[in-house]
């Protein structure tokens, strides 16, 4: 992508960026936020798509808010998910984050539209 599509001038988002671009809410986290940079993000609801197409290093972008997501991510190397459409996980799965050192971030905009926000901020898709 070009520099004058990057509305950002970013390459590299810090979560601390991504909270600024989506008015979102740091569920758990919060002391990694300026420490957690991401080049590339995939958006899924399907784990096993995750497992088959993210990179390591990614931002995992999903609406599905339960205990697999955490095990996904922790799988893959994830270092941050973000939750979209103003879906809450349970304590559960915050707790589960807390304990593997995940960020997790919650948005009420659609994945459609966070993903064409961060695009245009400049992360890279994973495919």
């Amino acid at each position: 992508m070009s520099d004058h599509n990057n509305v950002w001038g970013l390459s590299n988002l810090t979560l601390n960026d991504i909270v600024a671009i989506l008015d979102s809410k740091v569920l758990c986290g919060g002391e990694k936020l300026d420490s957690v940079s991401v080049p590339y993000a995939y958006a899924s609801d399907l784990m096993s798509d995750v497992i088959a197409f993210c990179y390591p290093g990614a931002l995992l972008i999903t609406g599905l808010a339960g205990f697999e997501t955490l095990e996904t991510a922790q799988l893959m190397e994830i270092p941050a998910v973000l939750f979209v459409n103003g879906k809450q996980p349970p304590d559960m799965t915050i707790s589960q984050a807390v304990e593997s050192d995940i960020p997790l971030l919650l948005t009420a905009k659609s994945m459609f539209y966070t993903v064409g926000l961060l695009y245009e901020a400049g992360i890279k898709p994973c495919l």
